[in-house]
This record gives structure tokens, C-alpha cells and sequence, in this order.
């Protein structure tokens, strides 16, 4: 979404004002990503495993626009660094595990449990956090392994959007996490398949 220019400028005119007031405020780029972190992280497990799914995915994306928030004002300030980008990225992490554990308690709490459906979640988390090992594995290894049908962004758009169907009434989430977890696993054999390639 943010590689096209109008969405760029159309983001810039919310983010650039708050970033420039943080500053002001002395808030740094790290605390903001550690707080954006912590608040997706109390979102997930407050309102998802209660069944709020309509009200947890809209705050979630909300606190997901720290994601670009932190990055403008470490630019502003010219503090961009490699630690900012480790944080970011680990933090990240966190969130995904956090947000799929969250779904995985809602599918146990429902009166009609479908186990079937927990375990593709838990494999959906495993083939997530696979997913980003490989790629950082990769590039210590001085490869690359940004390919896949399922990276990151993918991956959330699927969770996020399913939980706003299902919170209007519309039970997409088990087919959305079926299909979040066989994508996910492709992605995994599409990453292991293009390094060996590199390195054979």
C-alpha cells in the first residue's frame, strides 16, 4: 500500500503532525514502537478471546500505525539505526504470536469447539515465526530470502480483515486461518527452496 505515491502522501498528512508533536514532547521513536507493541499485545488478549473481534481489529489498527509513526520520527530526527530496525522487527514478532494466541483462546472458548481449527492457528504461528527465522538466517548467511506467498504483510492483512467480517456477523475466521496456515507452510518450503538454491 505505501509503495504508491497518493497512499504515501495520504498517510504523511496524519502521521508527519503527530510525529512532529511527539518530538516536541521528547518521545522517542523506540518508545513509541515498544508502546505500539504493548498496547496491540493488551488489545489482542482483552477484547479477541472475549469475542469482540469487530472492536479488538479496529483498535489493532489503530495501534499498527505506530509501525510507520516510529519510522517518521527517527527520519525527523536523523536517528534511523540499526537497533531501531532490530526492535521493530522483533516487536513485530511478538505482536504476530500474540494475535494468533489470542484467536486460538477465542476458537477454545466457543461452545461449539473446533480443535481442528486451534491446531491450524498454532501451526499458522509456528510457520509465521519460521517464516521471518529463515529470512533473517539467510541474510547472515549474505542471501536472500524475501520470496513467498505469504510474507508479513499478507499474513496480517488475512487476520485482520477476517476478524472485521466475523465481527459483523460474517463467520469467515476458521476458513481464514485454514488458509492462513496452508499458505504460511508454502511459504516456508518457498523460502527453504530459493536459499538452497543460492547456496548449492
Amino acid at each position: 500500500m505505501l509503495d504508491n505515491a497518493s497512499a504515501r502522501a495520504f498517510w504523511a498528512r496524519i502521521i508527519d503532525p503527530i510525529a512532529d508533536l511527539l518530538i516536541k514532547l521528547k518521545v522517542t521513536p523506540d518508545a513509541v514502537t515498544i508502546l505500539g507493541a504493548g498496547l496491540s499485545v493488551l488489545t489482542a488478549f482483552i477484547f479477541i478471546p472475549s469475542g469482540h473481534l469487530l472492536s479488538g481489529a479496529i483498535i489493532l489498527g489503530i495501534w499498527s500505525l505506530s509501525d510507520l509513526l516510529d519510522g517518521t520520527m527517527a527520519r525527523r530526527l536523523g536517528t534511523s539505526s540499526k537497533w531501531g530496525a532490530f526492535l521493530d522487527s522483533t516487536l513485530d514478532r511478538v505482536v504476530d504470536a500474540s494475535l494468533l494466541i489470542a484467536i486460538a483462546l477465542y476458537f477454545h472458548r466457543q461452545h461449539q469447539r473446533n480443535d481442528l481449527v486451534i491446531v491450524a492457528t498454532v501451526i499458522a504461528l509456528a510457520a509465521g515465526q519460521i517464516i521471518s527465522y529463515i529470512r533473517a538466517r539467510a541474510e547472515a548467511l549474505g542471501v536472500d530470502a524475501k520470496v513467498g506467498i505469504a510474507e508479513r504483510a499478507e499474513r496480517m492483512l488475512i487476520i485482520w480483515g477476517s476478524l472485521i467480517v466475523t465481527g459483523l456477523g460474517f463467520n469467515i475466521l476458521p476458513m481464514a486461518i485454514y488458509l492462513l496456515a496452508v499458505i504460511s507452510g508454502v511459504t516456508v518450503v518457498q523460502r527453504v527452496l530459493h536459499v538452497r538454491k543460492q547456496l548449492a
